[in-house]
């Protein structure tokens, strides 16, 4: 493969209707910017994916540091998909914003590997205090209806054309941050995504942007691991028996707080690629300034995203990532096989 499997395209990170206290952009501790939203041109996501044809390239991922269906471009984004024969692979806050939950669904699942919806409880308190702005009851809501278009598509049911040909089923995924507020609903939130018809329960441990989250990191002492590990026991045993799919789901050692797993892998170089909405080349999807601390690889203004893949900037930061501070103290290293694997 000569270029990466999946693309994430920050189409609009300034866009959002949620203020969740673990995001970088958006919840209310986060600095306030100035100045225009910063939104990606359609014309880069189609020249990038131009220049990409034959090279491997499956899926592509609008910005998740927004919400992407506030993203203006977004129907063209999913044209795009179309034309070049890539999948789409969502990430949304799950408020399904200007059409709703089944429109949107609608048009997403017949080209969608999987749509990750972000949920972060297991009750309507907890839920809101950490997704600040969402609703608990309407969130369960839009969740049922994306699970029913689903299902209604894979069965060919649906009004809707499934271009991946016939029984095509895009999985559905409940993606959370790790963090002590919610950390004893873990078990509770399997339990729900088996009873609702969820596929998958994934997520990661919380990037301290702000001081505030630092005390609600479950990799920050060992009374936090211990907490971390009894949740884990307990998820684990509900999706044996519900069928639910766990990943990033694991016990720590007490040596997390510093390394999360030294023998843990990095899953996105030399795999997958980010582009930022200004057309900036990122390795990885670290907080912003942190990513900036790898390399500066240019932009595909200057030269293609196959140029950059192949550039001896990208290739000494493939074989050299350990050497990294920010490498060596990543939530997103993980032991499971690394590859073209649908996340």
């Amino acid at each position: 493969m000569n270029g990466p499997w999946r693309v994430t395209f920050d189409t609009n990170p300034d866009d959002c209707n949620l203020h969740c206290v673990m995001c970088e952009g958006h919840a209310h501790e986060a600095p306030r910017r100035t100045g225009p939203p910063r939104r990606m041109p359609v014309a880069l996501i189609g020249s990038v994916l131009g220049d990409l044809v034959g090279s491997g390239l499956r899926e592509v991922i609008p910005s998740t540091m927004g919400e992407p269906l506030l993203y203006d471009g977004f129907e063209a984004f999913l044209d795009l998909c179309r034309e070049h024969g890539v999948l789409l692979n969502l990430t949304t806050n799950g408020t399904f914003p200007k059409l709703g939950a089944r429109a949107w669904a609608e048009k997403v699942v017949p080209i969608t590997s999987d749509v990750k919806v972000s949920w972060n409880g297991a009750t309507a308190a907890t839920q809101e205090a950490i997704m600040r702005g969402s609703r608990w009851e309407r969130a369960l809501s839009n969740l049922r209806a994306l699970i029913e278009v689903r299902d209604a598509v894979a069965a060919g049911s649906a009004g809707t054309p499934r271009p991946l040909g016939s029984g095509h089923r895009c999985r559905i995924t409940l993606q959370l941050t790790f963090l002590e507020t919610n950390t004893l609903e873990l078990a509770a939130i399997v339990r729900l995504a088996g009873d609702l018809g969820v596929d998958r329960v994934k997520g990661h441990h919380v990037w301290t942007h702000y001081p505030s989250l630092a005390a609600l990191s479950m990799r920050r002492d060992a009374g936090a691991i211990a907490r971390w590990n009894a949740a884990v026991a307990k998820a684990q045993a509900v999706a044996a028996t519900n069928g639910v799919i766990l990943e990033n789901i694991h016990p720590l050692t007490l040596g997390a707080v510093e390394d999360i797993d030294p023998e843990a892998t990095c899953p996105f170089l030399d795999r997958e690629a980010w582009v930022a909405w200004d057309g900036r080349f990122h390795p990885c999807c670290a907080p912003d300034a942190d990513r900036r601390s790898l390399g500066d690889f240019g932009t595909v203004h200057d030269r293609s995203l196959s140029e950059i893949w192949c550039s001896p900037e990208y290739r000494h930061l493939v074989a050299h990532w350990r050497e990294q501070p920010l490498c060596r103290r990543c939530n997103m290293r993980r032991r499971e096989p690394c590859g073209a694997i649908p996340e």
